[in-house]
Formats: C-alpha cells, structure tokens, sequence
C-alpha cells in the first residue's frame, strides 16, 4: 500500500486571515481607482427628448436652441431669435458642423444628435475652449461646459448658402440697395 507523503500545515497566527482579506480588498480598491483615473472623460451626449430620421454629417448647417452653463451652473451663452422674417430658414441659431466653425465638441456631439430631439451635451474643457477661452468670456480657463441643445433642423451647406442670397436679394444689396430707403443701387 503506497503511502501519501504529509505536509504538516502550521496553524495560522492570530489575524493573519484578515490582513490577507484587507490586503485583497485594498489592492482591489488601488486598481478601481488607477482604472477610473485614467479612463477617458469624454464628451456625453444624454437625450431628454428622442429625435427622429438622420444625424447631421459634417458640412451641414445645424439650426440649435440652446443653453450654455458651466459646472457650477452660471449660465454663460444663449441662443437668440434671428432678426430675418419667418419661413425661409428654420427658427434656432444656425451652426456650420464643420472642423474650425465650433469647438470640436460641438462637432461631435451634434453629429449624434437628430431633428426634433433635445439633448444634454456636456464638453471636457480640452474638447472646448481649454486653457484659452475667448477673451472678455465669463468662461474660466480648463473650464468643461454643458449645453441643453434642442435640434431644430439642418441643412446642407449649400441649401443655407442659397437661402441667404435669396434672403440677400429679397432685401436688398446693403445700404442705398434696392429696397432700401431710397430706393437708388449703391455706387459701384
């Protein structure tokens, strides 16, 4: 009969067990947290309201309402009614989703946006303004921004380039332009 060679264990000392379990926990909790610093705080775009049909591709002009606050809530920007008579272009401040148009999260988060839809759009300050916001803006430096955009509509480039020259020429050329008071073409 073969005969299995014993290891006699040594009893354990007095709360060996429990650093060993803390131990554990703390090298967990030591890797959770290196893990959430260093994932990305990106853009997030959270929907209030469902849009409906297509995002906007890049080129198209976006017509937004919306609102601009900064993290503790101090309202920065508004958008404001355009002064052009009704029915030409959508209502809402239009937005050329363009590289170098808007800050780059606006680009991004506008091209997952749909029409009809509101949504939360919060932006890292390095997908913002970053260390150098507009000069004279209540916005601070390293400052991340929040927006509630509400979509209105979007169009082509093209389409709002044709639109504003039929809107040109339906008010005249500037001033002293046809249809100005005066009603005389400006000197040439």
């Amino acid at each position: 009969m073969t005969e299995i060679t014993r290891v006699p264990l040594q009893p354990l000392k007095k709360g060996s067990l429990a650093k060993l379990w803390l131990g554990v926990i703390v090298a967990i909790l030591l890797g959770a947290g290196l893990a959430w610093a260093a994932a990305p705080k990106g853009l997030s775009v959270d929907t209030i309201t469902e849009g409906t049909g297509p995002n906007p591709q890049l080129g198209d002009v976006v017509f937004v309402q919306y609102v601009g606050r900064l993290a503790d809530g101090t309202e920065f920007d508004r958008s404001q009614p355009l002064p052009i008579p009704p029915g030409i272009f959508p209502e809402g401040n239009p937005l050329l989703l363009e590289e170098g148009a808007i800050i780059p999260g606006f680009v991004e988060g506008l091209s997952q946006m749909q029409k009809g839809g509101k949504y939360e759009l919060t932006i890292p300050s390095d997908m913002a303004y970053g260390a150098e916001p507009p000069p004279g803006s209540p916005i601070p430096p390293n400052a991340a921004l929040t927006f509630e955009v509400e979509v209105v509509d979007f169009m082509s480039k093209e389409d709002f380039q044709a639109r504003a020259a039929a809107l040109q020429s339906m008010m005249g050329a500037g001033p002293g332009g046809p249809g100005a008071p005066g009603g005389e073409e400006a000197p040439q």
